[in-house]
């Protein structure tokens, strides 16, 4: 990041009431906002959903493989500016939420895997999304052993060494990852 964006984000940072060393305590790396994204759906409540297009392509292959083992998978989530990110943690700060709580399921602004564009929250019917059921159900039981064909890999486990919360949905691209394996 260059210099001005790191001045922007502490000046978000302070706001919000994150610890200057949240980074370096919880072991994130920044994760830089994509600049090239494309379109891969819409959110119920009319929020574009876009990816950076290997990582697209790579969920359209994962997405249609899951298919023929008749997993559906559908995205909540997906791309998220650092504003976004900001505007999330502000919204549950209002809900009298305390910023301890807040980072141990939402990374800080520009922090976000969802900042890259190669991240993706995902449901399947049936299940609530953004919950630990996903991890009972038959999708999940899918991507723990075929999504790293595609190039996915579930990002927070149960005690994952960041310190967040078990995500079961949350799937990140890898970048190095530009082929799929049969």
């Amino acid at each position: 990041m260059a210099n001005d964006e790191w001045v922007s984000l502490s000046k978000i940072w302070a706001e919000l009431g994150i610890p200057a060393d949240y980074a370096a305590r919880r072991g994130f790396s920044p994760q830089p906002e994509a600049t090239q994204l494309i379109r891969i759906g819409m959110t119920a409540e009319g929020r574009e959903l876009l990816l950076t297009p290997p990582a697209a392509q790579a969920w359209e292959q994962m997405q249609l493989a899951a298919a023929t083992d008749t997993i559906a998978l559908h995205v909540v989530s997906a791309f998220r500016s650092i504003a976004r990110q900001a505007e999330i943690i502000r919204a549950k700060l209002g809900r009298g939420k305390t910023i301890d709580a807040i980072l141990a399921v939402n990374a800080a602004p520009g922090y976000s895997e969802h900042h890259t564009g190669r991240a993706l929250d995902l449901t399947t019917p049936g299940c609530t999304p953004l919950t630990e059921e996903f991890a009972e159900t038959a999708a999940f039981r899918w991507l723990t052993g075929q999504a790293a064909r595609f190039g996915f890999h579930m990002s927070f486990a149960r005690e994952n060494s960041h310190g967040m919360a078990f995500e079961p949905w949350h799937w990140c691209w890898a970048e190095t990852n530009t082929t799929i394996k049969s």
